[in-house]
């Protein structure tokens, strides 16, 4: 079964292009500001969304993204609302992958079949759990490729030659390779270190490798995008979010498009690297 995001990758092969995937909090600032921003993201140029899951405790998350999780979670945010918002942006968008990102106890708590027929009647094309290992691929890993989404796993610079398989046994769509050691938006991407890290990764794998953590600016995401085949970018979107709200922590009518004008120079960076031969 071809999904969203396999055919978004094969198209921008064909393009001769690294794939632009944005991070947003679902819910941040609010759930109506937020499904306008996630609306505007695909006409900035962003190919794929990663839309967190808000959540109490991200234990990989930095200090934005935390408080982005809080920010949705006070304004009423809920993985019900969540896949709400899905529903409401695949209206109007049937063609770009979305990939729901964040941590196993919020679908427990829902319940593993019911988020899975949920998620895919809403139109989710994959999942990013980042603290379901391997060696737990029976909660929801296998159910959730059964039901026809892609699971996507994280391989980070202390997956070694050893780990490697495990990591890739039973992932789809693409790897999300961490290219630093740390929580989001600590530290920047060394893009050399990272094309040696992705080489190393395709040695593995025929999926496409996509790199996330660090990256902040339209130059850094070039850098990244002339060595794999996707660049990620959060933190410095959450950023532009938070300094767009009013005092209160409340959108204002700059919310949406300092969000998205973000978004349109990175992928303005993205599309300038031209891709290393494979």
């Amino acid at each position: 079964m071809t999904t969203r995001i396999d055919a978004r990758f094969t198209a921008l092969k064909k393009e001769g292009r690294s794939a632009f995937i944005t991070f947003v909090m679902a819910g941040d600032p609010d759930p109506a500001t937020s499904l306008e921003i996630v609306k505007a993201l695909p006409k900035a140029g962003s190919d794929i969304i990663e839309l967190g899951m808000p959540f109490t405790d991200p234990m990989a998350d930095g200090p934005a993204i935390q408080a982005a999780g809080l920010r949705a979670l006070k304004a009423g945010m809920s993985l019900k609302k969540t896949l709400a918002m899905v529903r409401e942006f695949r209206k109007g968008d049937n063609a770009t992958p979305l990939v729901l990102m964040g941590y196993y106890n919020p679908i427990y708590i829902y319940g593993v079949d019911r988020f899975l027929v949920d998620a895919k009647s809403a139109g989710v094309d994959g999942l990013i759990i980042v603290d379901l290992p391997p060696e737990e691929d029976t909660e929801l890993c296998l159910p959730a490729m059964k039901a026809g989404l892609n699971f996507i796993r994280l391989a980070t610079p202390t997956t070694d030659d050893k780990r490697l398989p495990a990591v890739l046994s039973n992932t789809s769509g693409f790897v999300y390779y961490v290219s630093i050691t740390g929580i989001t938006g600590s530290a920047s991407a060394d893009s050399s270190v990272v094309g040696q890290a992705v080489a190393r990764i395709k040695r593995h794998t025929k999926l496409p490798v996509c790199v996330g953590f660090g990256i902040r600016t339209p130059e850094a995401a070039r850098a990244i995008a002339e060595n794999a085949d996707g660049a990620v970018v959060g933190t410095a979107l959450v950023d532009a979010l938070r300094g767009s709200l009013d005092s209160d922590g409340r959108a204002t009518a700059k919310t949406v498009d300092a969000v998205a004008g973000l978004a349109a120079s990175l992928a303005q960076g993205v599309r300038g690297a031209k891709q290393a031969a494979e």
